[in-house]
């Protein structure tokens, strides 16, 4: 981009760094610029905590938690305790979910972060100029150094009559949830990916019928196909009904979705529908476009997380790679780092050991490469798979299906990834990132002495079926014959 005149770069920075948006990213980014003393100021227009606090992660979780409780209480005689069918007040789960955002805001809040050492300022800020940022039209400050961390906001597909269909979001579901007096009777859901299929099941458990339209031709398309099947299968088992392969056309008045399937179009009757097929980098209003860094929709940035103006760096869900709060959190240290260190040093982002979890029951859990991943790299490797409904911890809670599915590089035992589905997956899963990160190898994980009965013991078990696959034939004939001998 060619500066104007009267944006020349200015000889004194009133910031060494200054955030845009106070999500994951921008949080961590601006907590490790102030910790190695540097001036940073942080900017946020709406809430602190960002989207992962106040509409996606926790107040997810927080749902999560009360339909698991409901469904545990539906599924008591399966224990030998019975206790009827539950009675859910919904509104007293939303004053929950409420609650629990309330419970976590102090981690988030400006008098921590504040207390911390960053410059917290609400507001909208606007690039003047690459240097120069107007915070609500008012206030100018200037930066040796720029982090966007603006996030994401929900794609809304341009299907007709969708503007007065009255969509929901992941982000607006929970304000129209807090004023109902029940959960929605007819639900459908648009996108049968990790958002899609965690509500799916939430809402199912809490009293509503859920209907999940994907074009796809099966749900959770990024994960692996044997675990994505054991998750498809456990929502139909609870009521939810699926339709795979058919997409959406339109919307109808009357709250009706017309979708397309295998055997024609299909109208779908609803109280409620939430679309969740996907999230857009939130670009727009910040001045990025006057500047050349936006490109067909999209911030874009190199390995360093840089934009095409080194001194302004993205991490988050803006910089378009993920849409993970941790791994949010990752790309700020290598933002807030590059942003600051530059030009003396840079740190490539590593995306390797990144894991993901979609908190249906049962989780799925995944780290590094999925088998399909792995094949369309051309990577030569093994597979190694330990069945849950073999470990005594899983067949001691009645909860033993799901399995370990770790890969490893042909003729050793570095480990490329793995997927776990089953109960406390995620919790499982956690292991293996570290040995991966540290790489250390699943032999590592064989020696390491595992509590018993744990659900963590399916990870030894696995890299014990990984041992046992590659015993020294040769050697043990021979150890028969000496202990023959040995014998007389």
């Amino acid at each position: 981009m060619a500066v104007p005149e009267r944006a020349q770069k200015p000889k004194r920075f009133d910031r060494n760094l200054i955030v845009i948006g106070a999500g994951s990213a921008g949080l961590v980014s601006a907590y490790i610029a102030a910790m190695v003393k540097a001036k940073v100021t942080l900017i946020e227009a709406h809430e602190m905590g960002g989207d992962c606090l106040n509409t996606g992660c926790v107040p997810s979780k927080a749902l999560i938690k009360s339909a698991k409780v409901a469904h545990q209480i539906a599924d008591a005689a399966r224990f030998g305790i019975d206790v009827g069918a539950p009675r859910i007040d919904f509104p007293a789960v939303m004053r929950r979910v409420r609650d629990v955002i309330t419970t976590i805001e102090p981690h988030d809040s400006v008098e921590r972060f504040t207390g911390l050492g960053v410059d917290c300022v609400k507001g909208y800020a606007r690039f003047l100029d690459p240097w120069t940022v107007e915070i609500d039209g008012e206030r100018q400050l200037t930066a040796k150094s720029f982090i966007i961390a603006t996030g994401a906001a929900p794609l809304i597909p341009p299907l007709p009559g969708v503007e007065d269909s009255g969509y929901l979001t992941s982000e607006t579901l929970w304000d129209a949830m807090a004023t109902r007096a029940a959960a929605p009777d007819r639900l459908v859901i648009l996108g049968g990916g990790p958002i899609g299929c965690e509500l799916a099941q939430a809402f199912q458990r809490l009293g509503s019928n859920v209907t999940i339209v994907e074009m796809a031709d099966r749900l959770l398309l990024k994960e692996d196909a044997d675990a994505a099947a054991l998750v498809t299968a456990r929502l139909e088992s609870e009521g939810v009904s699926i339709r795979t392969k058919h997409r959406a056309l339109r919307f109808e008045t009357g709250k009706k979705l017309v979708v397309a399937g295998p055997e024609g179009e299909a109208a779908i009757a609803y109280d409620d529908i939430i679309i969740a097929v996907g999230r857009k980098p939130r670009v727009s209003g910040f001045g990025l476009e006057e500047l050349g860094l936006v490109v067909d929709g999209r911030l874009e940035n190199d390995v360093f997380l840089r934009t095409s103006m080194p001194h302004i760096l993205c991490a988050g869900d803006v910089a378009g790679r993920q849409q993970l709060t941790h791994g949010g959190s990752h790309e700020a240290w290598y933002a807030s780092v590059n942003a600051l260190a530059r030009p003396f040093k840079k740190y490539r982002t590593d995306y390797r050991v990144l894991p993901r979890v979609t908190y249906t029951e049962p989780e799925l859990a995944t780290v590094g490469l999925t088998q399909a991943e792995a094949g369309e790299q051309g990577a030569s490797f093994d597979v190694t798979r330990y069945d849950l409904d073999d470990l005594d911890r899983a067949i001691a809670e009645s909860e033993a299906h799901g399995f370990v599915k770790i890969l490893t590089a042909k003729g050793s035992d570095r480990i490329l990834g793995a997927t776990i589905i089953g109960q406390n997956a995620g919790e499982i899963l956690a292991e293996v990132t570290f040995a991966m990160k540290h790489n250390m190898g699943l032999r590592k994980i064989l020696q390491t002495i595992h509590p018993y009965p744990t659900w963590a013991e399916a990870n030894k078990y696995a890299a014990g079926q990984f041992g046992l696959a590659r015993k020294p034939v040769a050697l043990l004939k021979w150890a028969e014959r000496w202990f023959r001998w040995q014998r007389g």
